[in-house]
């Protein structure tokens, strides 16, 4: 009975989320979401949602994975940050046609639309294109594919890592660049 109430809200934050598509492949944006998971509770009053066990968001060709998903919407209802926890939260994304995957773990994972931004913090892990970066906090920008490592100042740990690990792959050199 209570998700025949709760129907229609999730159905409207399911349209609200449409406006995340910043972070995926253009063509994503016009891809439905898909939310999976053990529960849901959405405060449409307060324009949060709250995702439970096990939960898996897609659209398109990105997916975000966690043990619990938060999002927030702003007075618009377009979403202004979701927060997926886990052990460990996954994200990925392809940003663009002939790109690979970009993939991200943490124990949380937070996204601000507004600004394409993801920080992953604790365990934090980013690759891109076969370099990786991994510390106790990343940030990364989903349109430049910059990525920020640092430690988690103010932030409880489960690993502690004092210094940031990156793995920076050679570029591939054409056969006229190898012959000079």
């Amino acid at each position: 009975m209570r998700l025949v109430k709760t129907l229609p809200y999730l159905l409207s934050l399911g349209a609200a989320l449409g406006s995340a598509s910043a972070w995926a492949l253009p063509t994503d944006r016009d891809q439905p979401i898909h939310i999976q998971s053990d529960d849901a509770q959405l405060d449409d009053k307060q324009g949060v949602a709250t995702y439970r066990g096990n939960v898996i968001m897609t659209q398109g060709t990105m997916k975000i994975t966690g043990n619990t998903v938060t999002i927030t919407r702003n007075a618009q209802g377009d979403i202004d940050t979701f927060t997926s926890v886990g052990n460990l939260a996954y994200y990925e994304q392809k940003p663009a046609i002939d790109k690979p995957i970009v993939q991200g773990w943490g124990v949380t994972i937070q996204y601000f639309a507004a600004q394409n931004r993801i920080i992953l913090i604790d365990q934090a892990k980013v690759v891109n294109d076969g370099n990786t970066s991994q510390g106790e906090k990343i940030v990364y920008d989903t349109v430049k594919q910059v990525v920020n490592a640092g430690r988690a100042n103010g932030t409880k740990i489960t690993a502690p890592r004092p210094r940031i690990d990156m793995v920076i792959q050679p570029k591939s050199k054409t056969d006229a660049q190898k012959a000079q």
